[in-house]
C-alpha cells in the first residue's frame, strides 16, 4: 500500500510539472491609453500605407470642439520590434505576404493585449484591408482600452450604492468623483480638479415612449437632456447648460450592457456665459422597466485637450449593468 501511494504521488507531481511546462507566462502590457504601436517598415509608413493608417486611426475623435486624433500613433520599424517594444497594449502590425486579410489576436506578446495584423501582397492590398475593416479594427482597440481604463478605475471606487438602488443599476465610478446632487430620479456627480477644470456625470431615467425612433430621435434626446438638466442642476444666477445654438449633435447606435442605446455626442454651452465643452450621452433602452436609463458625461476644460477626459466618462458609462 505504501508503495502504491508513493507511486501515485510521484505520478501526480510529474503530471503537475507537465501541465506547468505548457503555461506561457507573459509580461504585463504597458502604454498610454489610446496609444497604438504601429509596426511597419519605414518605407511603408512614410508612403501611402502609412497615410491610410493615419487617415483611419488618427481621424478626429467624435464630438470634440477641436480636432484631436482618435488614437495617438507611434511607429516601430519591424526590425526593432523586439523585447520591451512588443509590450504595447494595442498593436497594429503591417505585413507584406502572399496572403491578404486581417487577424485580431489577444495576448500575443504581453497581457492584456490586442494585436491587429494587416496582411497584403501589395501596398494597395494592405490599404484596401485597412479601409474595408476600419470599423472592426477601431472596435477591437476601443474595447481593449475601455477594459484597461476600467481596470484602473476599479482600484478605488466611489460608494454610490444609494444611487444604484434608486435608479436600478450598477456602475464603476472612481472615488475621485463626488455626488453633488441626489434626488429620486436625478443624480449629478462631479470630479473637480480646479475651478477651471471639471468632469461631470448625470444619471436619470426617462419614459420609453419619450424618444421617437427615426429622424426625430436626436431632437427628442436633446430636448429630454435639456429638460432634465434645467430641472436637476441649478446654475448660478439662473444660468443653465444647453446644446441649443451650439454645434449640431451627432447620434449613433450603440450597445450598453447588451442593450440597444442611442449614443449622442455634441457640445454644451452655458447661456449668457462663455463656457462650454463636449458631452457624450447614452440613452439605454430598458424594456423590462419600461424606460430609458440615461447616462451622460460632460467636460469643462478650456485650453486643454479633451479626448482622454471624454474617454474616461465613456468608459465609466460602459460599465453600467441594469438590474
Amino acid at each position: 500500500m505504501k508503495k502504491l501511494i508513493s507511486i501515485f504521488c510521484l505520478l501526480l507531481v510529474l503530471s503537475c510539472n507537465d501541465k506547468n511546462s505548457n503555461i506561457i507566462y507573459l509580461p504585463a502590457s504597458s502604454g498610454n491609453i489610446n496609444s497604438i504601436s504601429v509596426v511597419a517598415d519605414n518605407l511603408l509608413w512614410e508612403d501611402k500605407v502609412g497615410g491610410a493608417i493615419r487617415k483611419v486611426m488618427a481621424a478626429p475623435a467624435k464630438g470634440l470642439p477641436t480636432d484631436e486624433p482618435m488614437f495617438s500613433l507611434k511607429q516601430i520599424p519591424t526590425p526593432v520590434f523586439t523585447d520591451f517594444a512588443t509590450r504595447s497594449r494595442i498593436i497594429l502590425k503591417v505585413e507584406k505576404t502572399d496572403a491578404t486579410g486581417i487577424e485580431i489576436k489577444e495576448n500575443v506578446y504581453a497581457k492584456p493585449q490586442t494585436v491587429v495584423v494587416v496582411k497584403g501582397k501589395t501596398d494597395q492590398d494592405i490599404i484596401n484591408q485597412i479601409k474595408e475593416n476600419e470599423a472592426k479594427i477601431i472596435d477591437a482597440f476601443t474595447k481593449r482600452e475601455v477594459s484597461e481604463k476600467l481596470r484602473r478605475i476599479n482600484k478605488s471606487l466611489l460608494k454610490d450604492q444609494e444611487m444604484e438602488a434608486a435608479l436600478g443599476f450598477t456602475i464603476d465610478i472612481p472615488s475621485a468623483y463626488k455626488i453633488t446632487k441626489n434626488q429620486e430620479n436625478f443624480y449629478w456627480i462631479r470630479k473637480e480638479f480646479s475651478s477651471s477644470k471639471t468632469l461631470d456625470l448625470m444619471f436619470y431615467s426617462y419614459p420609453l415612449d419619450g424618444i421617437r425612433k427615426g429622424d426625430s430621435t436626436v431632437v427628442d434626446v436633446i430636448n429630454m437632456r435639456n429638460k432634465m438638466v434645467k430641472d436637476g442642476i441649478d446654475g448660478e444666477d439662473g444660468i443653465i447648460m444647453t446644446t441649443e445654438n451650439a454645434y449640431a449633435p451627432s447620434i449613433f447606435e450603440a450597445i450598453i450592457d447588451n442593450k440597444p442605446a442611442y449614443e449622442t455626442r455634441g457640445i454644451w454651452k452655458i447661456e449668457g456665459a462663455y463656457m462650454g465643452g463636449p458631452f457624450v450621452n447614452y440613452a439605454i433602452e430598458d424594456k423590462v422597466n419600461n424606460r430609458y436609463l440615461v447616462a451622460e458625461g460632460y467636460v469643462y476644460a478650456p485650453s486643454l485637450d479633451k479626448r482622454e477626459f471624454v474617454f474616461e466618462l465613456e468608459a465609466i458609462i460602459k460599465s453600467i449593468k441594469i438590474k
